[in-house]
């Protein structure tokens, strides 16, 4: 039991570094109904900010806050100056540029920063706690109440809110929602400025972990986008639990099922994506798209 406890805790921490850049990644979809492929790369490069920042003496969380804020320019910059000249038109097209933009970014922060490991402190401190026999880390604790409460304020910012409810029209029909008086323009920036701090966010929890370096999200972000997709484009709540998901099942995997071990866990998520995509194409908490001809 102290076992499966002890490989649980990890998986939702490990499934809260994913959720934090899934749920960057579905604020886009809403917003824009794109998807970013850039969007673990941005995160990068808002945690060198924010290092940046930190050696320049400001106190973590300062650093952090700060970090927001420029990530939140950036974002918006980029849809102003690039994605805006693609959207609307042929969205592969806009996928490509969101890929591109994941190699530019990741290479502007190996040249600025070079591509050794840096130590990026915690937000939470490194002690542990016991229950039932299984150790779990206050940080482990604390990552996973922040994407809980990122969670419930991107739920109700979709669900209850004017600024929610214009970003996703604008998503769903830009043409209308112009001709509705809907200023379109500054919501696409404002929808991808918010990503953007959301990756700054994913970024402060995944760099202490993992240590600083460009390619540090490239592994999260696939699986990112597999939670997104298992839990549907157009649910936080989806995204979120297909994470945590995602890192109960590949740890209980490798250990419980002999012929997948550790070798084989990366396949867990593939295989259950697969599933989902046959039986339910939206996604678990996804909803269905209908189109009137």
């Amino acid at each position: 039991m102290n076992t499966f406890i002890q490989l649980v805790i990890d998986g939702l921490s490990t499934g809260s570094i994913y959720a934090a850049l899934a749920l960057a990644i579905v604020l886009v979809n809403q917003s824009t109904g794109l998807i970013n492929f850039s969007q673990g790369a941005m995160a990068v490069l808002s945690a060198y900010i924010a290092y940046v920042l930190i050696g320049w003496g400001l106190p973590l969380l300062l650093a952090i806050l700060g970090t927001l804020l420029v990530s939140f320019v950036i974002g918006a910059v980029v849809e102003r100056l690039l994605i805006r000249r693609f959207e609307g038109g042929d969205p592969d097209t806009a996928v490509v540029v969101t890929i591109g933009l994941l190699t530019l970014f990741t290479g502007i922060c190996g040249w600025l920063w070079g591509y050794n490991n840096r130590q990026f402190p915690s937000l939470f401190p490194l002690d542990t706690i016991d229950v039932f026999g299984a150790v779990i880390s206050v940080r482990s604790i604390g990552t996973i109440a922040v994407i809980v409460a990122i969670m419930v304020v991107l739920q109700l910012l979709f669900i209850g809110t004017k600024l929610g409810l214009a970003l996703r029209a604008v998503s769903f029909n830009p043409t209308s929602a112009a001709l509705s008086g809907l200023p379109v323009g500054r919501l696409l920036m404002t929808g991808w400025g918010l990503a953007a701090a959301l990756g700054a966010v994913a970024g402060a929890l995944v760099a202490p972990q993992l240590t600083l370096t460009p390619a540090m999200m490239d592994t999260a972000l696939v699986y990112a986008l597999a939670a997104v997709i298992i839990g549907g484009l157009n649910s936080p709540l989806g995204a979120v639990v297909a994470a945590w998901g995602i890192g109960m099942l590949e740890n209980l995997a490798a250990v419980y099922v002999p012929f997948i071990g550790h070798d084989l866990k990366i396949a867990v998520p593939f295989i259950i994506l697969f599933i989902v995509l046959l039986l339910r194409p939206q996604g678990l908490f996804g909803r269905k798209v209908v189109v009137r001809v």
